[in-house]
């Protein structure tokens, strides 16, 4: 069987991390008798500069029809008019959206190697193995309506009980293939949404009684990541606070390039990239750290097309490099986004 993967390169750094992990990928893939074929389109600005829209319907056909997609970054400065009716983040949402992509996973591990890189002390960082499963589809950043006047701005947070059932379903069935524990984050004590969320997810743990349930409130889990962010195990949240706990967290392991991320739903497919940006200031300079989107090729193996022999291979192979002093910038090193490829790709 031949896996379709389609590749959205995108903005800035994105082309440059997506070719990295493309030849991890297929690497890794030949040696375990996975066979890829690969097809490419734009989205983001490139889209919007080649074809005037961020995800075109053809683009859109192909993602559908794909096993999966790997996505680079999208934006950057020459798309950065707030006010401006096409954007490039559109493509990103719009696919999530019509892939019915309602969960993003992210998981935040310290390496034992990276102790000293982390703004943290490592006493802080020792242990810490999270999963983030983030709702993707609802909420604030799709609420209706949302209104935008001279002195007033509305935005509309909506959540249903069947957008969090399912991805607190996911978040316990994930807890049970770790240290069966999961902490629910919302703002119950002053949000309609977050009481629903609440009463749901109460509801869901019950059909999972050998998993441990807790509750907090979002301003204390994020004073809690800092703290003792090593006694989290899965993390379960909704779409805004998820984007921005998910990003306080990444500073754990010491860089945003380490990272990587999952967005599945029900179907077949799935979405994979890296938590960082299109990094426009270092675009084209051989600097980008390529590891977060190899995670993220790692990601799209095991959730997308089954192969977690392939996964495993290419995590191994990172964890390796890292152990034997492989280095970007972002981590206090010297190589260059192709030489941490090869760094890789040699301990394969």
């Amino acid at each position: 069987m031949t896996a379709r993967v389609l590749s959205l390169p995108g903005d800035g750094i994105g082309p440059e991390v997506v070719a990295s992990a493309r030849r991890v990928l297929d690497a890794a893939a030949g040696k375990l008798g996975l066979e890829l074929e690969w097809e490419e389109a734009l989205i983001g600005g490139a889209a919007i500069d080649a074809e005037g829209t961020a995800l075109s319907p053809e683009t859109l056909s192909r993602a559908r029809a794909a096993d999966a997609v790997l996505l680079g970054a999208v934006g950057g400065p020459r798309w950065d008019d707030p006010s401006a009716p096409v954007r490039p983040e559109q493509g990103l949402l719009g696919l999530r959206k019509a892939l019915g992509l309602y969960a993003n996973l992210r998981h935040i591990a310290a390496h034992p190697a990276l102790a000293d890189a982390s703004p943290l002390r490592p006493e802080r960082v020792r242990g810490v193995d999270i999963l983030f499963v983030r709702e993707l589809t609802g909420g604030i950043y799709f609420g209706e309506p949302r209104v935008r006047e001279p002195t007033r701005a509305v935005d509309t947070l909506v959540y249903t009980d069947v957008e969090v059932r399912r991805v607190a379903r996911l978040a316990f069935t994930l807890a049970r293939g770790r240290r069966r524990r999961v902490t629910s984050v919302d703002k119950a004590n002053v949000l309609a949404s977050s009481r629903l969320w609440r009463d749901v997810v109460v509801e869901v743990a019950r059909e999972f009684p050998d998993v441990a349930l807790e509750h907090q409130l979002v301003d204390s889990a994020a004073m809690r990541l800092v703290t003792h962010a090593a006694s989290f195990d899965v993390i379960v949240t909704e779409n805004m606070f998820g984007d921005i706990l998910t990003d306080e967290a990444a500073v754990l392991p010491g860089s945003l390039g380490l990272c990587p991320s999952a967005s599945i739903g029900d179907a077949k497919g799935g979405l994979y990239e890296p938590i960082h940006g299109s990094a426009p200031d270092i675009a084209g300079q051989d600097v980008a750290n390529p590891i977060g989107t190899i995670g993220s090729a790692a990601l799209l193996c095991r959730h997308s097309l089954g192969r977690d022999d392939v996964a495993a291979l290419i995590e191994q192979a990172v964890s390796r490099a890292l152990h034997a002093g492989a280095r970007t910038r972002d981590l206090g090193g010297a190589l260059g986004t192709a030489a941490m490829t090869e760094a890789v790709l040699e301990h394969l």
